[in-house]
């Protein structure tokens, strides 16, 4: 299982996604960011800081 904390990268969100696969995890964020923090439109530096970020839960 996979594990990201959303606050790893944006420090006031207290999110935490856990998911088999990194793409899942990548998926989860990808709603969360868009419905919770108004991105629609994801940069891939973003993409690149919650992949580092994710963690072997």
């Amino acid at each position: 299982m996979k594990q990201f904390a959303c606050g790893d990268v944006v420090p006031s969100c207290g999110r935490t996604f856990t998911a088999p696969t990194d793409d899942d995890i990548l998926a989860a964020v990808a709603g969360h960011a868009h419905d919770d923090h108004g991105l629609s439109d994801i940069p891939a530096s973003l993409i690149g800081q919650v992949r580092a970020a994710i963690r072997n839960a």
